[in-house]
């Protein structure tokens, strides 16, 4: 299969390995963290920690949507399909999501709201046309990846003059969630990190250059990377030989889809449809200035936030849950007692056992498929195809 098979060749993986052991300073610490939920699946679906050396760690950090998502988010969708008797079309990850008192949507849905879970933004458009005498909403939310698809039906549905479709906007930016993480680490005179992977999708829409300021600001090499072990294992070494260089810049590992300056013709669509939110709650970050977008004024009559009076929820997580932790990259899913016990994807407790991008969700579908260093061949690689 071209242009799969290749990034998953063993042989090729090997060599990698054995490059990044000798670029390695056995007396040093290599703290690097992939920011995306998609690089922490691939970093443990194909056994990518036990071809590093003991003494590279590679941390989790907030990339995944439905991971950093407030409870108070949740609720307010939930009480949008159940007060306000909408229909409500959402992803399927965040049915499982759950909110205050253990509701989540698949709970609502089977206490009779009418929640239908979607593969694309436009199938909400097509409920909307289909139901003229009931409201939609349109469950929005992801970084600047999945943002431009629900520009479109902003764009869409205004053109088609639809009265009962709206959509509840929690779009979230990548660039403002790295300050989330580094600028308390700078203020109180810590180093948490020595390199990070930058995200590839979100990459691809908005460039190589938004990190700029980053690198700039917290002296900390990016690497920006694709989704497949061989691109991993070179993101990996890319950032070592920038650390042990001293260096700090922005590079760009996935060239064969991320340029400098992005999709432009996708962020004009952004900037046409959203603004800026002054303050936005993350789950583990807490409130984060310029993170997060609403929609622009010229399409408030699509707006859910506006059209409805919804409750501020002060639900909180499980005490006992480490999430807000994971998300940080302060901890690791197996520091948490609930993992794999009470909290199973079966049954989540926190929001990163439920995504497909969550990282205990990661650890508990691939911890008994690690694939050691020396059984990681071309077969063992091919097989995932």
């Amino acid at each position: 299969m071209k242009y799969v098979n290749e990034f998953r060749n063993g042989d090729a993986a090997r060599v990698l390995a054995e490059k990044i052991a000798r670029e390695v300073h056995p007396e040093r610490q290599y703290r690097l963290m992939e920011f995306c939920g998609g690089h922490t699946h691939t970093i443990f679906r194909y056994g990518i920690p036990d071809l590093l050396p003991a003494n590279v760690q590679m941390m989790h950090g907030p990339g995944c949507p439905v991971c950093v998502l407030p409870m108070k988010r949740i609720d307010a969708a939930i009480e949008l399909a159940m007060k306000h008797n909408v229909i409500l079309c959402s992803y399927g990850d965040m049915l499982r999501v759950p909110g205050s008192h253990r509701m989540s949507l698949q709970k609502a849905k089977g206490q009779g709201a009418d929640i239908r879970m979607l593969y694309s933004p436009a199938d909400a458009l097509e409920i909307a046309r289909q139901c003229p005498d009931r409201e939609v909403v349109f469950f929005a939310i992801g970084f600047e990846t999945t943002t431009p698809p629900t520009a479109v039906i902003l764009q869409q549905a205004d053109q088609m003059g639809l009265k009962n479709f709206s959509v509840f906007c929690n779009h979230v930016m990548t660039p403002p969630a790295i300050r989330g993480i580094l600028e308390p680490a700078r203020q109180s005179g810590q180093t948490i990190l020595e390199g990070l992977v930058g995200p590839g999708h979100v990459s691809l829409i908005i460039g190589a250059n938004p990190y700029q300021d980053l690198v700039k600001d917290y002296q900390l090499p990016i690497v920006i990377s694709g989704f497949e072990p061989l691109d991993l294992l070179h993101s990996i070494l890319m950032l070592i030989q920038q650390v042990n260089a001293g260096s700090r810049m922005v590079e760009n590992q996935y060239t064969r889809a991320v340029t400098d300056s992005g999709n432009q013709k996708a962020q004009a669509m952004i900037e046409e449809c959203f603004e800026v939110r002054e303050s936005f709650e993350w789950r583990g970050l807490g409130e984060l200035p310029n993170s997060a977008l609403r929609i622009r004024e010229a399409f408030a009559h699509l707006d859910a936030e506006r059209r409805y009076s919804l409750t501020e929820s002060i639900g909180q997580d499980n005490k006992a849950c480490e999430c807000p932790a994971v998300l940080r990259g302060a901890k690791k899913p197996t520091d948490c007692k609930l993992f794999g016990t009470s909290c199973t994807p079966e049954n989540p407790i926190g929001s990163c056992m439920v995504s497909s991008e969550g990282a205990c969700a990661a650890y508990y579908t691939y911890r008994s498929r690690a694939i050691p260093a020396k059984s990681f061949s071309v077969n063992s690689l091919s097989k995932e195809v």
